[in-house]
Formats: structure tokens, sequence, C-alpha cells
């Protein structure tokens, strides 16, 4: 084939992808358009958005692959990765890069978004003494929280390698993994619960009281220690996730190093500080920095337990709570930027790891 009829031979192709560009914007469109406006039941449009989402992604990928494939090879080897990636990229774009560039536009308005306050909201948030206590609580969380997690799931990991009944002990300290973190709020609302009188119904005030103690208000009297009640949900939630990567990285140490350490000498504490840690260093930094990200944005607990009363408060409370409680847009978008700005380095960080180990 000559030069002029790969030309055109490409053009052609490059309208039909074109074409069906367009022809799956239409349909997949007008779709969308039928079941905004639908009165059908509830349920059956649950039923039939399911199918159109299924069946949907399949024949868009499916007309994709087809108008890329009538490009000449060359060409199409390089389309093809983009092709099955750009639509997730698209939609990722959509769903969080569209939202924070728009969050980040109303931070420099006021409450009612009508007038541009510039960097008015940033050196208001300094000056807020709710915002500096809900700061503080966030890096309790960070540190006492994180390092508790890391702690005892690097604990546990060592610990049930050793152990026969290692499944056993791995499966119920990863069990509260599997139920989110309103759920575990609601769970350790009734573990704290505290009522005036001798008669608790809270598991741990009913033990107090077994063991001769008086009934506490745990989460809202006792502050700030409040705080760290709060952080042991996190660890209880959290320390299974640790435990289960920590323990597949340990169990990825060469045994012969090992072994040749005890031939030498070297006791189990030693072998641990000076082989295992070193070996694991990567997997201990991202499963550390993941941990971190989580905490810096923390809600669920907090909003479940307290909503942010007694001194609980953290960032992301008082920006739901400036934002769709007061109404106050400039500033709760302000502090969604703050929060954003706070995890973004750590994000970096993570990803860097993942990528030194192969990750992609």
């Amino acid at each position: 084939m000559n030069t002029q009829a790969k030309k055109n031979f490409s053009l052609k192709a490059a309208l039909l992808f074109v074409v069906v560009l367009l022809l799956n914007v239409f349909v997949h469109g007008a779709i969308f358009m039928l079941f905004r406006d639908s009165t059908l039941n509830p349920l059956l449009t649950a039923l039939f958005a399911v199918i159109w989402g299924v069946a949907g992604v399949y024949l868009l990928y499916l007309s994709f692959s087809w108008a890329v494939e009538q490009f000449p090879e060359q060409i199409s080897r390089r389309m093809l990765p983009y092709v099955f990636i750009g639509p997730a990229v698209l939609l990722l774009g959509w769903l969080l890069v569209l939202p924070a560039l728009r969050t980040l536009y109303l931070s420099f308005f006021n409450a009612s978004s009508d007038k541009f306050v510039g960097l008015g909201n940033y050196l208001a948030i300094f000056s807020d003494r709710l915002l500096a206590t809900a700061l503080r609580n966030n890096l309790l969380w960070v540190f006492v929280g994180t390092l508790a997690c890391v702690a005892l799931g690097l604990l546990i990991a060592i610990l049930a390698d050793r152990s026969s009944y290692e499944r056993i002990a791995k499966s119920i300290i990863f069990m509260p993994m599997a139920i989110s973190f309103v759920a575990a709020g609601v769970i350790w609302k009734f573990v704290y619960y505290y009522q005036p009188g001798t008669e608790q119904i809270g598991l741990l005030n009913a033990i107090v009281i077994a063991l001769g103690g008086e009934p506490q208000a745990w989460v809202t009297m006792l502050q700030p220690w409040n705080n760290f009640f709060l952080i042991i949900i996190l660890v209880w939630m959290q320390t299974g996730f640790a435990m289960v990567i920590f323990s597949a990285a340990i169990k990825g140490v060469p045994d012969d190093i090992l072994e040749a350490a005890r031939v030498d000498g070297a006791g189990e504490i030693r072998i641990f500080f000076r082989i295992i840690i070193p070996y694991i260093s990567t997997t201990l930094l991202t499963v550390t920095t993941t941990i971190i990200v989580f905490t810096l944005k923390i809600f669920d607990v907090v909003m479940v337990m307290t909503g942010g009363q007694y001194d609980t408060e953290v960032v992301a409370t008082q920006f739901y709570r400036q934002f769709f409680m007061y109404r106050n847009f400039g500033y709760g978008s302000t502090l969604a930027i703050v929060l954003l700005i706070a995890v973004l380095p750590v994000i970096y960080f993570n990803l860097r790891q993942i990528r030194k180990q192969g990750g992609f």
C-alpha cells in the first residue's frame, strides 16, 4: 500500500472512529435522559439501570475496539491501550477533578458565592478556634492512630505467622474490615454507652461496674481523652488491614537469610530489627502512608459517635458543618481544599513507593 493509500485509509478509519464516538454519546445520553425522566417503578428503573450499565460498558468497549482496529496495525496497537483506559480516565475526571476545581473556585468567594473575597477564607481559617481544635485532633488521629495500627498489625503478623492457629486468628482480626466506618461507629456507640445510674447497657461501663468502678461518659465528658476512645475504633478496624499486608511481606523474607542469622547466633529480636524490618521497609512505608490518608480524612466515626461535639471536631466534620449545615460555601470549600492539600503529599509519596515496587 502506497503512502497516499495509507493516508486515505487512516482518514476513513478516523472518520469511522468519530462516528462511533458520537453514536455512543448519543445513544447512552438518550438512555440516561430516558431514565432520568422515567415514571417507572423505582425497582424496575434500578433493574434496567443495572442491565444498561453492564451491557452499555460492554458495547462501549466493543465498539471502540472495533473502530480502532480499522486503523493501520501500527497506529491501532498504539491507540488500543488508551481506548480501554480512556473512559475510566474521563469518568474519574468528571467525578474527581471537576468537583475539585469547582471547590477551589468556590473557596475564593463568600458564604453565598456571590462576592469574590480572594484569600480571605484561607486567612480566616488560621484564626478560627474550632479549626485549631480540629487540626489538633487530626494530628492525634494521624500520630496515635497510625502508630497503633502499624505497630499492632506488625506485632500480630509476626506472632500469627508462628502460631498453629494462624488462619483463625487472622480471620478474626481482619473481620472488622468487612464493615463500614458508620457501622463500626454504631457498634462502638453501644460499647461506650452511658446513662446516669447503676444500670448500664454499655459494655465498657458494665465491665467497670463489675470491677467496682464508676461508669463514665467516655466520649463526652472525658476531654480530651474522648478523642483517644474514638481512635480505638480506627485501630480496631485498620489493624487487620496492616496485619494482612505485613504478613504477606514477612512471608517473602528468604528463609535461608533467617537460618543463616540463627546459625550465627542472632536472637529473634535482633533478626526482627536487623533483617525483617529492613526487608519489608517499603511495605511498612506504604501501609503507614495509606493509614495516614485514612486518618487525615476521618469523618464517619466522629460524626456517628459525637457529631464533632465535646472537642472531637476534625477537619472533615468542620467542613461538613460549614458547607451543608451553615451553608457557608466559601469557608466550607476552603476547608475541603486545605484537607486536599494535606492529603496530596502523602498520596504522592505512597504512589512513588508503589512505583518503586513495580506496581505501575
